[in-house]
């Protein structure tokens, strides 16, 4: 560790430093976590990449954010399983193979170890011992075996559904993988097709992961929320309305409301182009099958329908109305209803839901309100452009007039469960859920192959668990769209397992989704013959802390929940929910560029300059006047990406660190300057230098033994305030305010340093110490080289990462002043200083002796003066 103290006078060199503390934590294994371990377990984990081959600042912003909670809470005497691994199936790998002519095993794996390395420059305190990629064979050798678990458990079904079908990737699209009609990869027309397909079984869970989010309480709340409206539960009433004059072979239409209180103001019914009566009227009407065919092309996903231009064809049926006596309803097909919730038909009341509203103002269908708002003139009252949803009374609804929203649900669901169409009773009382079961199969090569087998004998067979993994086959491959296993005979001809018949293995893969949904908890044991050890992973879950981008906040959590409750279904473990706490960081931002063609142009290629307080930009190289665009976030389409590579060859990973932590609150973006990583970089040289002149200084003999000064006690009590308040600040993830509590201690002993220099004592010399080494410790999680290259220089043997965290002595964050603010009248004033002990009426003397207090009362002694304990004196005139 004289590597640091050699070099004690010179400006701090990272490219030397890093590489040095990298080290030795990699040859004293430093982060490497065993089992069992009598220390308090603490499992810190960010979402694992994909392998793309270069990690971006996103990456450094979430890695470093992680790495501080862990270094952090190591030095708190937690044993911190902290790992990494790479999320490495998909659809990408095959892309770059049809595109390269390279296999998606040896582009993924060239890719990791490009990664890999770029991650470990970053100097994270990770476990690298437990590091896996999800196509790893062991890793989906587990997963095919939990796979079989679930289907033997009931979790898994096999069923025919719609699908979102690319025709140019030949696989099934996520509804959220369909933008404005079109794959997101390939970009071509998405179809609807009929496929069968696996389902896990998610919607059995439904409730219970609902009702769970409540407990969630280290989760953001609008996480949260977002979970409960995609589970999306409802209370309704299913309805039976009769058609009239029938023209088709069925007698009812089965709706599904939330709202049964305004069915005396429904105008129309609607059914979705999937309903099988709009089906069978679709065989008769060309017309029919070819607005059907249309909105099929539309996409299924909620949000693409909501933002739709709501539009319907008529279908010439009506329904007999249920409450009103020979009033009749038109029987629509509309764009905006979904076949997967509810009965896939609605009653639209326009009135009071604004996707009605818009439809009726579209065909020219009535709009009656039969809710009114409080406070509102019946005779007046009526909707225009918005729809009401707020609460009332009905009120143009018969029986139900007068009565509150609640009220008249269940009084007109009373009325209707009492009579029968057709030997059935005409409502139910129902509770429906948005979501639906999760389906995972893929038709795609470079994912986990399900492990099952089709025989025309035995039906459906899982493949042994001794005769596991399926591997993928190596000879494929991708000169022909759609899924090589298809093609792939010697993978797909196989023999039944029980009858011994010829079979056909499944050739689907897994949803990526799947692989991502329980490797946290193969990270508890990552080498294990089974998926997990149950003892060792209840030890470590749930994840204590999960951080992640805000985009994965409703299918991988929610799907991971699944996975956990599965698990534990079948015997793997015993908690329910994955992570105890999540943080979802903001993204990394830099400005864009432009050049006369309007062509995106790269940050590097750009130099800004500032004239007349007006900044221009042009080509580093062609000297071209390029345009300053928006900041949005960091992209390779819009060049807008910086390397962390250049970063830290220019500045060193703790100069990135310290900046991505830095400048805003962790939740939010971040804007990525030249001027912020040069702060940085200035701040980096400036503890160094703060820490080489205090080495100097405590280097000095002296014996002078005084009394405690007025200085070190503020030292003292600064440096002691700053522990207690930067720990409190990493434990809640609030690094932006770390990081300025940090520069008020570093001015602060810059302010001291000089003082102990000129006039020395053993007194001040202690308190100089105690300051600078926490400060040190301060900084050790955000800038770890730094902190390690500093630890060494102030004369220790051992790693400053292995060091407890300072104990904060309290007497130190006692104040013996306070500061009050003095309002009169409620409108502030001014502030006083009283002793912290002080007596009310001494805080009122002190109050109203303050000038603009006197100026005000003109002589006058005041109706009241209200002293508020540590905060406020209000004086009232």
């Amino acid at each position: 560790m004289a590597n640091a103290t050699e070099r004690l006078n010179e400006r701090y060199n990272p490219r030397e430093q890093e590489p040095f503390w990298q080290r030795i934590w990699s040859d004293r294994g430093t982060f490497t976590v065993t089992d069992p371990d009598p220390k308090d377990p603490y499992y810190v984990l960010e979402m694992f990449p994909y392998p793309s081959g270069r990690i971006h600042m996103g990456h450094v912003r979430n890695y470093t954010m992680g790495d501080v909670v862990a270094r952090y809470q190591r030095a708190m005497g937690k044993t911190v399983l902290h790992p990494m691994g790479w999320d490495a199936f998909g659809m990408p790998a095959e892309n770059a193979a049809m595109a390269n002519k390279v296999h998606p095993r040896a582009w993924t794996y060239e890719n990791i170890a490009s990664m890999r390395k770029q991650l470990q420059s970053m100097g994270f305190s990770l476990d690298w011992s437990r590091e896996f990629a999800t196509c790893d064979e062991d890793y989906y050798h587990r997963q095919q075996e939990l796979f079989i678990d679930f289907l033997e458990a009931g979790l898994v079904t096999r069923k025919t559904s719609k699908v979102n079908w690319d025709p140019v990737d030949q696989t099934v699209l996520a509804n959220e993988q369909v933008i404005d009609g079109r794959g997101w990869r390939s970009g071509a027309l998405v179809e609807q097709r009929e496929l069968t397909q696996w389902f896990f079984k998610i919607s059995d869970f439904a409730e219970e992961l609902l009702t769970a989010i409540d407990g969630l309480d280290n989760w953001p709340e609008k996480v949260r929320l977002m979970q409960r409206n995609w589970i999306g539960r409802s209370e309704g009433l299913k309805i039976l309305f009769e058609i009239a004059e029938r023209k088709t072979g069925a007698k009812t239409v089965e709706v599904f409301t939330t709202r049964p209180d305004t069915l005396f103001g429904a105008s129309f019914i609607a059914l979705s182009p999937d309903h099988p009566l709009a089906g069978e009227l679709a065989k008769s009407d060309e017309a029919l099958a070819g607005f059907i065919a249309d909105c099929r092309r539309m996409g299924t996903s909620a949000e693409v329908i909501e933002k739709a231009e709501k539009k319907g064809f008529a279908t010439g049926l009506q329904v007999n109305h249920p409450v009103i006596d020979g009033a009749r309803l038109p029987v629509y097909v509309a764009n905006f209803v979904l076949m997967d919730y509810g009965t896939g038909a609605i009653f639209g009341c326009p009135a009071h839901d604004q996707r009605d509203l818009e439809f009726a103002n579209a065909y020219g269908l009535p709009v009656l309100p039969v809710v009114l708002p409080p406070d509102a003139d019946a005779e007046s009252f009526v909707i225009d452009k918005e729809a009401y949803t707020g609460p009332g009374t009905a009120f143009n609804s018969g029986f139900l007039d007068g009565l509150e929203v609640e009220a008249a649900k269940d009084a007109i669901a009373a009325r209707l469960e009492a009579r029968t169409i057709d030997g059935k009773p005409q409502a139910v009382r129902q509770i429906n859920y948005r979501l639906r079961d999760w389906g995972v199969s893929r038709q795609r090569y470079w994912g986990c192959p399900i492990p099952v087998i089709h025989c025309d004998t035995c039906g459906v067979v899982p493949v042994p668990k001794a005769d596991l993994p399926v591997r993928l086959p190596e000879d494929v491959e991708f000169d022909t769209p759609g899924n090589p296993l298809d093609r792939h005979a010697l993978f797909r001809d196989v023999e039944c397992p029980e009858c011994g018949a010829k079979a056909r293995r499944e050739t689907d893969t897994m949803d990526t989704f799947v692989d991502s949904s329980w490797y946290f908890a193969r990270f508890t044991a990552p080498k294990a013959d089974t998926p997990v050890i149950p003892e060792v992973a209840n030890k470590w879950l749930p994840v204590d802390q999960y951080i992640g981008g805000i985009e994965h906040a409703i299918l991988h959590l929610l799907y991971s929940r699944f996975f956990t409750r599965a698990m534990k279904q079948c015997g793997h473990l015993d908690v329910a929910e994955p992570f105890k706490g999540l943080f979802t960081q903001g993204m990394v931002t830099h400005e864009t560029y432009k050049d006369a063609n309007g062509a995106w142009v790269a940050p590097a290629d750009v130099v800004i300059s500032a004239e007349g307080g007006d900044r221009t930009a042009k080509h580093a190289t062609t000297g071209e006047v390029i345009s300053i665009g928006s900041i949005e976030k960091m992209s390779k389409s819009k060049k807008n990406v910086v390397d962390p590579d250049e970063m830290i060859e220019t500045y060193g990973a703790d100069t990135a660190r310290w900046f991505v932590l830095s400048d805003s609150p962790p939740e939010r973006d971040v804007q990525w300057t030249e001027a912020g990583i040069e702060g940085a970089w200035r701040f980096v040289q400036r503890v160094w230098k703060l820490v080489s002149d205090a080495v100097f200084v405590l280097e000095t003999p002296n014996d002078v033994l005084v009394a405690d000064d007025a200085a070190s006690q503020e030292m003292l009590k600064a440096s002691h305030r700053a522990v207690a308040q930067i720990g409190a600040d990493f434990a809640a993830l609030r690094f932006n305010r770390s990081v300025a509590q940090v520069y008020e201690l570093t001015n602060a002993i810059s302010r001291f340093l000089p003082q102990v220099a000129q006039e020395p004592s053993l007194t001040r010399l202690k308190a100089l110490r105690v300051s600078v080494e926490h400060l040190v410790q301060m900084i050790a999680p955000m800038m770890p080289h730094l902190a390690e290259s500093c630890w060494a220089a102030l004369g220790h043997k051992t790693l400053v990462c292995d060091t407890p965290w300072p104990k904060v002595d309290q007497s130190y964050l006692v104040d013996d002043v306070v500061v009050l603010a003095v309002q009169v009248n409620g409108k502030r004033r001014g502030e006083i200083s009283v002793p912290a002990d002080a007596s009310n009426g001494q805080i009122e003397n002190a109050a109203l002796s303050l000038d603009a207090v006197v100026r005000i009362l003109e002589g006058q002694a005041p109706k009241k003066v209200i002293v508020v304990p540590k905060r406020i004196v209000n004086v009232v005139a």
